[in-house]
């Protein structure tokens, strides 16, 4: 990819971040919407990624230069511009919480793929690397207790249709209590694990001097239980998911951060 493509995808990848904070800001639930702003910037953010394309193409002497990542980056182009044409002609905000943190993501990977210089220090590195490992446990935390609450809900759901409280299960909190645990639990994890993942993504990226493989195992199902629980939270948020598709659905997203964190033992 040539050098001043790059630079103007990375720009674009800068302002499509916007639109992951306003689909975090729906996921905790905290403060007025900032739909409006991450649409606006999310718009400049395509003009940019439009330059980039055009820059590459220029520079690789073809409408669409070939290869993986400019495949990415095309198709992130295509996908947001879907998005802009359904919303002016439909007006669905909830699209967003879908398509914002998908395209970033996707650009995001398409833009890093050059050479970086290597850490200042090897304290900045070791600080770097621990606050990514705090926020990664932070996140499996959350999303265990989201786990853990969903299987209660089952359990107090079943025992009010059957008009029957036995043993401990009698004093099990009523549902919209638990409700409302799963719904922080789920967007505190999903907060967590997105920083996370950014960190880790961040620090191996600088530690291998942007040579590191996107199939890595590691980053592979890092980025698979990121997509899980993004899922889990777009569903819960625009389809309404409660009850037991989102405890089935917690219970994989474990399963995958379980996944995530055995690789990470077994390849380090």
């Amino acid at each position: 990819m040539h050098e001043l493509s790059v630079f103007w995808l990375r720009a674009a990848a800068a302002l499509y971040a916007i639109g992951l904070f306003h689909t975090l800001q729906i996921a905790l639930r905290k403060g007025s919407s900032i739909f409006r702003a991450a649409l606006l910037s999310f718009m400049a953010g395509l003009v940019l990624h439009m330059v980039a394309i055009v820059e590459n193409g220029l520079a690789a002497g073809t409408v669409f230069a070939g290869g993986f990542i400019n495949s990415v980056s095309l198709c992130a182009f295509l996908i947001g511009i879907l998005f802009v044409v359904v919303y002016w002609r439909y007006r669905i905000e909830s699209l967003g919480v879908l398509l914002f943190p998908l395209v970033f993501v996707m650009t995001t990977v398409a833009a890093i793929r050059t050479p970086v210089q290597p850490w200042s220090s090897g304290e900045v590195r070791s600080t770097w690397l621990v606050v990514h490992i705090v926020l990664v446990l932070l996140g499996y935390a959350a999303l265990l207790l989201t786990a853990f609450t969903s299987v209660i809900y089952l359990l107090q759901e079943r025992q009010l249709k059957r008009k029957k409280t036995l043993g401990i299960l009698a004093k099990l909190p009523p549902l919209g209590t638990l409700d409302s645990i799963i719904s922080k639990s789920l967007g505190f994890g999903f907060v967590l694990m997105t920083v996370g993942v950014v960190t880790g993504a961040t620090w191996t990226y600088i530690d291998s001097r942007g040579t590191a493989e996107l199939f890595d195992p590691r980053m592979t199902t890092a980025l698979v239980t990121w997509f899980a629980c993004f899922l889990m939270v777009t569903l819960r948020i625009t389809a309404g998911w409660r009850g037991r598709k989102a405890a089935l659905m917690a219970v994989a997203v474990v399963a995958c951060s379980a996944a995530t964190w055995a690789l990470h033992y077994v390849q380090h």
